[in-house]
């Protein structure tokens, strides 16, 4: 039947919610002594073991022999079916890639990680199980939800920051155009296992740094955990493995509440950022930023800590925030052993560009979450720029203050 100009329009909408479960475990040692945790989530999808792929930051691969010991355990366990990486690209039975950004800049990664899944047969019901820190999390991630639309992942982070904050997160992106994430996917991962002993080869650098997201959500959420944490700042840089470990789980917790909108009446949860503001991404447009033009040289967690310390120097000029929190969030960072300083801040209108990228990425107009006091976010839609460059010009000088007054003025 022809329709008629007119007949009348009919519109049908029907909201609903997608069933989804963010399953995370925190572990001391889930290799050697809590594997029972790992076979719990790998749970038979129809009348045959599953398939399983381990994936591996090829670093961590080599800088221990915990992965091999998995391997076996994998290997030899009734309940799974353990596929090997065809010749050329595994390890130890098991398929490496490279961590870091550079992976996250080779689509290259991606076409291996798809061919391998294919090769060895993988289906919806089958499991991935990746082992790294956040780049890596983020391709395996990004191709395990494109293959069939959706293989089930279960996450092993072996960096703070991945177990503070990207490794429960729903996102997985590789970089493309120069910019960080371009090309990516929402997905919930099947299971999280947060496991301590996985850090212990964390070079010190990588280990603190991810601790600015730990702050970062604090800052958002809670005074008392910020103050919790910039109390134990020394400790937690020292690697007290009792406050590191309380200091990553508050973290991920906030995270994870935030994304499920977990313990809110208001219904809060925008998992896959269908919101105009993303306080999660508080200090980000500039971390992002930052990461790029240093060729990725800094680290995210050491751009998350700069970012933070900008946009509460900038919180405070605009927004009200209490220079004496802003004084103690970089003394916080400071005392984590991230440096608030980097060449890249002498250049400050080229940071600034960040902000157009991040409008971009999340479409509309301009929404960035500041800081009226600690637990009390704004989101705000006009950025000053004779305020932001002069927040930038704080943070740099603020190592060589010191923290002294001279910063303020």
């Amino acid at each position: 039947m022809t329709l008629k100009l007119a007949d009348p329009v009919v519109a049908v909408d029907i909201d609903f919610q997608i069933p989804a479960r963010q399953c995370v475990r925190f572990t001391r040692d889930v290799v050697d002594q809590q594997i029972d945790v790992l076979w719990d989530v790998l749970r038979p999808g129809g009348d045959r073991p599953p398939r399983v792929m381990l994936v591996a930051d090829a670093a961590v691969a080599c800088s221990s022999d915990r992965l091999n010991r998995l391997r076996l355990q994998l290997d030899a366990h009734d309940g799974v079916t353990l596929v090997l990486p065809s010749d050329g690209e595994s390890t130890d039975g098991m398929l490496t890639i490279p961590g870091g950004e550079a992976v996250k800049n080779d689509r290259r990664w991606v076409e291996v990680l798809l061919n391998q899944i294919h090769d060895n047969h993988l289906d919806r019901r089958s499991y991935i199980v990746v082992v790294g820190g956040g780049a890596v999390l983020d391709v395996v991630g990004y191709a395990a939800a494109i293959a069939h639309r959706g293989i089930r992942l279960v996450r092993l982070p072996t960096t703070t920051l991945a177990q503070a904050d990207s490794g429960v997160g729903v996102k997985n992106a590789i970089n493309h155009f120069g910019k960080k994430n371009w090309i990516g996917t929402f997905a919930v991962p099947w299971a999280v296992i947060n496991d301590a002993a996985l850090l212990n080869t964390l070079p010190d650098r990588e280990f603190r740094s991810g601790f600015s997201e730990a702050i970062k959500v604090s800052l958002l959420k809670s005074r008392d955990d910020f103050d919790w944490l910039s109390d134990h700042a020394s400790r937690i840089a020292a690697r007290d493995d009792h406050v590191s470990a309380e200091a990553m789980r508050r973290s991920c917790i906030w995270h994870l509440r935030h994304i499920t909108g977990e313990g809110s009446d208001r219904g809060d949860a925008d998992p896959f950022e269908t919101r105009e503001a993303r306080p999660l991404d508080f200090g980000h447009w500039s971390a992002h930023r930052l990461e790029s033009l240093s060729d990725y040289q800094i680290q995210h967690g050491e751009a998350v800590g700069i970012g933070v310390a900008i946009d509460c120097v900038y919180s405070h000029l605009c927004h009200g925030f209490p220079w004496s929190a802003a004084e103690r969030v970089c003394m916080s960072l400071s005392a984590l052993g991230l440096s608030l300083d980097h060449e890249l801040l002498g250049q400050p209108e080229r940071l600034l560009e960040g902000l157009e990228e991040f409008r971009q990425h999340l479409g509309g107009r301009l929404t960035v979450t500041m800081l009226r006091d600690i637990g009390d976010p704004v989101d705000v839609h006009h950025i000053d720029r004779a305020a932001m460059l002069e927040s930038i010009r704080r943070v740099r000088g603020w190592e060589e203050s010191a923290g002294s007054s001279t910063l303020r003025a």
